[in-house]
Formats: structure tokens, sequence, C-alpha cells
């Protein structure tokens, strides 16, 4: 086996296959990272991993559904398989979920959200800490939103998710505190992604309302969240845990 690459920190990407996932999947590759792709969209994911690969750097894709715990347990088993340590995870996957007002919000689409955006966050912690541990510690970013921080009009099953990513991020961050583990989140704004293409229809007038909510007046970019990503995971931000960072040009600073 290569000793070059056994000494090479290997970083876990969930819903790595297209937007911010992608974008700090590719990231992580250019810091030296090995990289594990996760997602339940394996032709997008074969193409990250195919993108680093041709960029010079190490990854595999391994499909997950991470809604479903003995999924994630077995992604992590291939994990551990294929690169035998985890250093680093972003728990990115999560969908956005239909829109509605609290009242017309169908309990499958409740149930669906929380499962995808909440307990997938929280089966992968369960999943990655002892790995991490393993090691001796390790650095591990939630995907969170400004909808954690504040109320959106019409996804509340999207918000409440969010909302619970800070305060199971802020949990696990204190039970391990002491054990070499980080855990924080990033919170991002209005980041144009297919996310947002999905919420606008493609609508430009939807687009331009979204561009004006933006202190900034512009959409962000997923290699800008991506980048505050790999600094959470970083040494530099070795004091810092439990918490959310925001990734929003101003969105919450009103």
């Amino acid at each position: 086996m290569n000793t070059d690459k056994e000494i090479k920190p290997v970083a876990l990407v969930t819903g790595g296959s297209k937007g911010i996932g992608a974008a700090t999947a590719l990231a992580y590759a250019e810091d030296g990272y090995r990289v594990a792709v996760a997602d339940i969209d394996e032709p997008a994911g074969g193409k990250t991993v195919d993108t680093i690969k041709e960029n010079g750097g190490d990854a595999v894709f391994i499909f997950v559904d991470v809604a479903d715990f003995k999924a994630v347990k077995k992604m992590m088993d291939t994990l551990m398989d294929i690169y035998g340590r985890l250093d680093c995870a972003f728990n990115n996957a999560g969908i956005e979920g239909k829109q509605a007002a609290v009242s017309d919000c169908t309990l499958e689409n409740w149930e669906r959200v929380l499962a995808i955006n909440l307990n997938g966050v929280f089966f992968c912690m369960k999943a990655e800490i002892p790995r991490m541990l393993d090691n001796g510690g390790g650095a591990i970013v939630n995907m969170a939103s400004v909808a954690g921080k504040v109320g959106f009009p019409n996804i509340p099953a999207y918000t409440a998710a969010k909302h619970g990513i800070i305060g199971l991020t802020r949990t696990a961050a204190l039970d391990c505190a002491q054990k070499g583990i980080r855990v924080n989140a990033v919170c991002p704004g209005v980041i144009h992604t297919e996310m947002i293409d999905r919420f606008t229809g493609g609508d430009e007038e939807a687009l331009d309302k979204l561009k004006a909510s933006e202190p900034m007046n512009r959409l962000g970019r997923p290699e800008e969240v991506a980048r505050a990503v790999l600094w959470l995971s970083s040494n530099e931000a070795s004091f810092v845990t439990g918490h959310p960072l925001m990734v929003d040009g101003g969105f919450v600073a009103r």
C-alpha cells in the first residue's frame, strides 16, 4: 500500500454530487485530502470523483441514503475499507421540500424533509464520531442555513430541520469538546445552486428578488461556502467548536 496515501487525511462529503457538496469535495481534494463523495445520485457523484482524479486527487463515490441509518453505517464501513480512517466530514446532504404554510404542509413532506435533513445529520455523526475517535480526533461540519437562524414562510419543515441542526451541532460539540473532535455548522444564505433554480422555477423576477434580499445584492457561490467549510475543518479553526458560521452576505445582520 502506498505510504504517501496512508498519511493523507480523509474527508467525507455527503450530498457531494452537486452544488455546495461538489464544490466542497473539490476544495478538500485541492487541499490534499482523499475524498469520499457520498450521495444517492451516482452519475453526478461519479462526475465529481472524475473531476477530482483529473486534477490529480484521490476520490471515491459511495452510494448512501442518509435517511437510512443502516445505509449510513454501510457507507462508513465502505469508507473505512477503502481509506482506513476519517479525519473530516461535511454532512451536507439535504432537500428543500415542497413550499406550503404550516397548516398546509403535508405529513409526508414534513417527515421526508426531517428524515433527510435532520435525522441524516444525526445518523452521520453517530457513525462518524467513533471512527474519528479511533484516529484521535477530527472535525465535523454540518450543513445548516440562514433558515436555522431566522424563520421563513412556507418552508416549515426545512426551517425546523435547520434550526435543529444548529442545536444538534452545539450538543455534539460539547459532547466531543475534550475528545479531540470539533463540531461546527455552516449557514449559507442564498447560494446559486440547482436548489435555488428549483425554488425560483427559473423565473428571473423571483431570482432578482432573492438577490435583493441579500445586503450584497448578489447570490453567493458554492465555492464561497466550500472555503468556509475547509477553514472550519482545518487546524486554523482549532479553538472553534459549536459555532454556526454565517456565509450569507449579511442576510441575518440586519
